[in-house]
């Protein structure tokens, strides 16, 4: 079994974040995302608020994988997450229906309100596979290795989702206004505002164990974005 962690802190509110969470589908660094429903969806009796989202994804083989190793490259997702609006915490849990003996692959998103007003995300993904023929360890390695890849390309689109919620609460309010998502930025200006401040704490790591393994202490500090996120998403929806 394979193990990733790693944690992420926002200088934006834990209720900016965890809303930007839940809406980070789609955006323009998600196109292996085919569909995203939400298949229930109730408040519990503590007052958190309980979800239950299948996600479809498409994917691609490596070059070594044998012929016939999964019958199709698209893979449903079973997203479950739970939000505490007074305690400032959200738990998610994803992880793959089908392929499973080819390999499993489970992630843990923990995002909570920190010092200052920041938000500290906390994300722990586990890959564990079953199809043996010698092929067990590389697969694990080859998921891992995918996870890690995709990284950059999912918070590219975390945060122009991010940076549109923040544009928008920043427009005031008037009668009659749009009640779309996309719809209610249409009319935003500011092409030179700039994305959401974050900052990579040095706290990931992978191991080929358990979590208890010795950590991976490699640490990159990611540069903000050249185009704001309103600019980048008309240009996608134009070549859309």
């Amino acid at each position: 079994m394979k193990f990733y962690s790693q944690s992420f802190l926002y200088d934006d509110p834990w209720s900016i974040v965890s809303l930007a969470y839940l809406l980070r589908y789609p955006n323009p660094y998600a196109s292996h995302i085919l569909s995203c429903d939400v298949i229930s969806r109730e408040v519990t009796p503590a007052g958190t608020l309980r979800t239950t989202r299948l996600i479809l994804k498409t994917g691609s083989l490596p070059r070594w994988a044998p012929k016939g190793m999964i019958s199709r490259a698209e893979s449903w997702v079973l997203e479950e997450s739970e939000v505490d609006p007074l305690g400032k915490v959200m738990h998610c849990t994803t992880k793959n229906l089908d392929h499973v003996k080819v390999m499993r692959v489970e992630e843990h998103i923990h995002i909570r309100q920190a010092e200052n007003g920041q938000t500290l995300q906390t994300t722990e993904a586990f890959f564990l596979s079953g199809f043996g023929w010698g092929l067990t360890k590389r697969i694990e390695n080859y998921g891992l290795a995918k996870f890690k890849a995709n990284l950059q390309r999912s918070r590219e689109g975390f945060f122009i989702i991010l940076d549109l919620i923040r544009q928008s609460r920043r427009q005031p309010m008037t009668i009659g206004a749009p009640s779309s998502f996309l719809a209610s930025h249409r009319m935003l200006s500011g092409p030179d505002s700039k994305a959401p401040a974050h900052h990579e704490i040095p706290a990931s790591r992978d191991s080929a164990s358990t979590p208890g393994s010795a950590p991976d202490t490699s640490t990159s500090s990611q540069p903000a974005p050249a185009r704001s996120a309103w600019t980048r998403l008309k240009s996608w929806l134009r070549s859309g």
